[in-house]
């Protein structure tokens, strides 16, 4: 039988065909260096598709201790030893063989976009140190730099969708199909900005918030605009500076849970370029202590926070807040990042499914009228972030229901998610498919996994296979009919 296969298939036999139908992955890193942590995402994709679109899948990621690049300010090399600790993963998680073919992207984002505003020398400073710390490994370094608030809207839409396969589907025999799909927003809350982008028909009277891509053969119009100061960490900076305002000593938090006390300095505050404009002008003090005291009053934290945003003038035929135009909300929507954790945090402590506005503002009012003893019997290992939740889910709900017009019937297409497959969901997958030339601007056609001696060596074994195994099926049984005549006869 061994000799049946080797004479029918010696170009299958004679292979290192088999053996090169997997060639060996290239890597790509991308450290997404955010306002309150840094995070290390490798990829990986075929070595031999340097435009192979659609086969980009996330290797391992890495997520050091510590606060973003920005707050090691004034911290000599501080900022680039906070990254060590990923860089060595990325050593041992990369084949050596690769270490030097491997690109390196640094994107900072709206940490780092405020310090810029506030210090650029020091933002310049911080960025070198981040680089020579990378460069002091055998990658391959491709620069560090300050993402706008519209890359980074954008590249976490090209994230969103190319996870989903709603630009390329891999089908049958190594062919690219286009899925027909319509694609899906994307909804990013990091700790000092948020981003909301996704498709649109109607016409985008600001020109700042306006962004053509032309991917796989289509072209895509979308609205993307990035809220600066309106990330998590900043809304809750921002809300605290907004109730110290004309007290001194003593200030009652109705976002934070009854039986919540904390003690900061005052300056402490007043240290972002988003709340200097509220930094008190009476002989202010920043080493003043400040003592706060939780009250938990939904009601109280529902009207300060709506005082964090403008819904009053508008220079365009409509606005979301603070002057932004923005079309009205359209199709499906993914929410990530720290959307994805409040959302999460609400249906497990409360046991509302949060898919309307109304359960949403359910599960918030809820949250918003436990104590910190009660909140730390449901979420334990929730503890040092605990007295936040309440204030955070009251500004997803203003912001989602009043800032972007999420309604009844637009909110259930939203999905919370962390990932999508085995991808972290955010934008650094899409800077590096753009950055590295992976995500092409015209159609990719008829692309093959396999080179075409190997399709045909396939397509030949595939074909004959079954035709020999009969073959020999039929040889054996005649074979057992001759015995069997044979022993007859004698």
């Amino acid at each position: 039988m061994d000799s049946i296969f080797v004479n029918i298939f010696p170009s299958v036999f004679n292979l290192p065909l088999l053996c090169s139908l997997q060639p060996s992955p290239q890597y790509g890193i991308v450290l997404d260096a955010g306002s309150s942590h840094t995070a290390m995402y490798i990829y990986k994709w075929p070595a031999d598709k340097q435009n192979g679109t659609g086969v980009v899948t996330q290797h391992s990621e890495c997520h050091p201790k510590g606060g973003g690049i920005s707050s090691y300010v004034g911290q000599q090399g501080a900022a680039g030893r906070s990254l060590q600790v990923c860089l060595d993963q990325a050593m041992q998680d990369i084949p050596r063989a690769r270490h030097h073919l491997t690109p390196v992207y640094l994107g900072a984002t709206a940490g780092m976009r405020l310090l810029n505003i506030s210090s650029p020398v020091q933002s310049a400073q911080v960025l070198q140190e981040v680089g020579h710390k990378i460069q002091s490994y055998p990658f391959n370094y491709q620069g560090a730099a300050i993402l706008s608030g519209q890359e980074e809207g954008a590249y976490g839409w090209v994230t969103v969708n190319y996870l989903l396969e709603n630009f390329i589907k891999y089908g049958f025999v190594g062919r690219w199909l286009s899925p027909g799909r319509q694609t899906v927003g994307a909804l990013d809350f990091g700790g000092a900005s948020t981003q909301i982008t996704f498709v649109t028909k109607d016409e985008v009277e600001d020109e700042s918030d306006r962004m053509k891509l032309r991917l796989y053969g289509h072209d895509y119009s979308l609205y993307t605009h990035s809220f600066l100061c309106y990330g998590r960490d900043q809304v809750l900076k921002r809300l605290l500076a907004h109730l110290v305002t004309g007290h001194t000593g003593t200030v009652a938090h109705p976002c934070f849970p009854a039986g919540y006390i904390v003690t900061m300095k005052l300056g402490t505050l007043f240290d972002s370029p988003c709340t200097v404009a509220q930094t008190p002008s009476y002989s202010y003090n920043p080493q003043a202590a400040l003592s706060v005291k939780g009250t938990g009053k939904y009601d109280h934290c529902l009207g300060n926070i709506t005082e964090i945003f403008s819904f009053h003038s508008c220079p365009f035929s409509q606005c979301s807040f603070d002057k932004v135009f923005q079309p009205n909300v359209s199709g499906s929507f993914m929410a990530f990042s720290a959307f994805f954790y409040i959302h999460q945090f609400l249906q497990t402590t409360t046991g509302i499914p949060v898919t309307t506005p109304a359960q949403l503002e359910e599960a918030a009012h809820s949250i918003c009228n436990m104590s910190i003893n009660e909140m730390l019997v449901l979420a334990p290992d929730q503890e040092p972030r605990l007295q936040d939740f309440c204030a955070a889910s009251v500004f997803t709900k203003v912001l989602f229901t009043r800032g972007y017009g999420f309604d009844e019937i637009s909110f259930p297409h939203i999905s919370f998610q962390k990932k999508a497959g085995d991808a972290s969901v955010g934008w650094a997958l899409g800077y590096m498919l753009s950055l590295s030339s992976l995500l092409p601007g015209e159609s990719v056609g008829l692309r093959k996994a396999l080179k075409p001696g190997a399709w045909a060596a396939l397509l030949f074994l595939l074909v004959l296979l079954p035709a020999t195994a009969l073959m020999y099926v039929s040889l054996q049984a005649c074979r057992r009919k001759k015995k069997g005549s044979s022993d007859t006869a004698s």
